[in-house]
């Protein structure tokens, strides 16, 4: 099924009823750093659902996740505001719109952290905002509640609950794309709809899917392992790959046939069986050799330098290879690729920034020097580095139809890998809704 095919399936926003409704909406404003806001463009994103929404006579709960709260080894949920607080958020809506959202309370398991469920006191919240006594509610991160991340009864619990203080659901989370409880259950008990984000960022990975050729991927990332599956897909579609950070650590050590510190073993192990099966496809894979090596994970003068690949030999050991250096960039090959490109993904930090951000700072400004491309961003720490390196080119690459920046990069890779848009859960979730409601 096209992605066109796909798209008249999905329930949108723009055909539903919404005067006097209260409408749940799942964003993805996972924006909150150590209690700060670092970059608002994943919350100004929805901002056009949310008027919307206003506009149609609709009244406003929020909910969205903050971090990863939920520690696997010991089964608890941290309740850290300090961490995984939503009040940020509110706080931004509260000075930037003059829009006050109330966040309501509710039993917390004393034992092992999260919220049980939600109670019977937010009925009063709901009539003070039915009666427009309050501007809107933003319920605490979901990820503090005790069935977001399970698929047992609370799970199945925390679904009717949330259903229960809503007339309409609309998602509008395009970067959460997991199967979890406030982005799948709702669909199950109420009308639901994909926001315009959600519904842009489908759109968009048409210039994905059936991109203009040739077309160029950049990928990094810390770990291998997560990330072969997008790459077996991604490298297929692509005429060039290029890889960046950890990823192509593990690349060069398993290529080369040399240790590099901090290279797992397990990354290691899926480099070579990457280099296995794709063997008639690494003519596409652009090696940067020139890379910064150092002897901390520190920017320390005197302790780091440029070393070419070329030189080394099998058996040969680097410290830490924590960035590409810029004469990588100044290859022939390398040049005309970017240059000549007219699709090119990013979703790549190539160096450990903020200490070796060079390498990274390079490369997007030499992509913005192919006007003619279509310059396609994801990924939180790609957009952050962005704004933070450049941030002249980014501020007009927001107004620049050449680019799009997608608010997900993890779900970007995740659609990827599946080869449709389908294959992201809350997505189906949406369609089977409609097919639900027309029958």
């Amino acid at each position: 099924m096209s992605l066109s095919e796909v798209f008249k399936d999905i329930p949108k926003i723009q055909d539903a009823d919404l005067k006097n409704k209260i409408v749940l909406v799942r964003v993805d404003h996972n924006v909150v750093k150590k209690g700060r806001i670092p970059d608002p463009f994943r919350i100004d994103a929805t901002l056009g659902t949310l008027f919307h929404i206003l506009s149609k006579g609709g009244k406003l709960i929020l909910m969205t996740h903050v971090g990863r709260p939920y520690d696997k080894s010991t089964g608890k949920i941290k309740m850290q505001a300090e961490h995984y607080s939503i009040k940020p958020i509110v706080d931004y809506f509260e000075h930037k719109l003059h829009t006050k959202f109330i966040v309501p309370d509710f039993l917390e398991d004393k034992k092992d952290g999260g919220y049980i469920g939600i109670d019977t006191g937010i009925n009063l919240l709901i009539k003070r905002l039915r009666n427009g006594e309050i501007d809107g509610i933003y319920l605490p991160n979901t990820r503090w509640f005790k069935g977001e991340e399970k698929t047992d009864l609370s799970s199945e619990k925390m679904g009717e609950q949330l259903a229960g203080l809503a007339d309409v659901f609309v998602n509008d989370a395009f970067g959460s794309w997991q199967p979890h409880t406030s982005t799948m259950k709702v669909t199950e008990h109420l009308p639901s709809y994909a926001g315009f984000l959600m519904q842009q960022e489908i759109l968009n990975l048409s210039r994905i899917f059936n991109p203009e050729k040739p077309m160029v991927g950049i990928v990094a990332g810390a770990k291998f392992d997560t990330k072969i599956g997008p790459l077996n897909s991604l490298i297929e579609q692509v005429d060039y790959l290029i890889l960046g950070g950890i990823i192509y650590n593990a690349y060069i050590s398993a290529k080369y046939n040399i240790k590099i510190k901090g290279v797992r073993d397990e990354d290691l192990e899926v480099a070579r069986k990457f280099l296995e099966e794709q063997n008639h496809n690494l003519h596409k894979i652009i090696d940067l050799p020139y890379v910064i090596e150092s002897d901390t994970l520190d920017k320390v003068e005197g302790k780091y330098r440029v070393v070419n690949l070329n030189d080394l030999n099998p058996g040969d050991s680097l410290n830490y290879v924590l960035d590409v250096s810029y004469e990588s960039y100044q290859d022939d090959r390398f040049q005309k690729v970017i240059k000549n490109a007219k699709t090119i993904f990013v979703n790549a930090v190539m160096g450990k920034c903020p200490d070796f951000e060079n390498g990274t700072r390079y490369l997007y400004a030499l992509i913005d020097e192919n006007k003619n491309a279509n310059k396609l961003y994801g990924g939180g720490d790609t957009l952050q580095e962005f704004r933070i390196l450049l941030p002249g080119i980014y501020i007009q690459a927001l107004d620049d139809p050449s680019y799009y920046f997608f608010s997900g990069g993890g779900t970007i890779l995740e659609a990827i890998e599946s080869g449709t848009v389908t294959g992201l859960a809350p997505v189906r979730a949406l369609i089977r809704n409609k097919k639900m409601r027309n029958n």
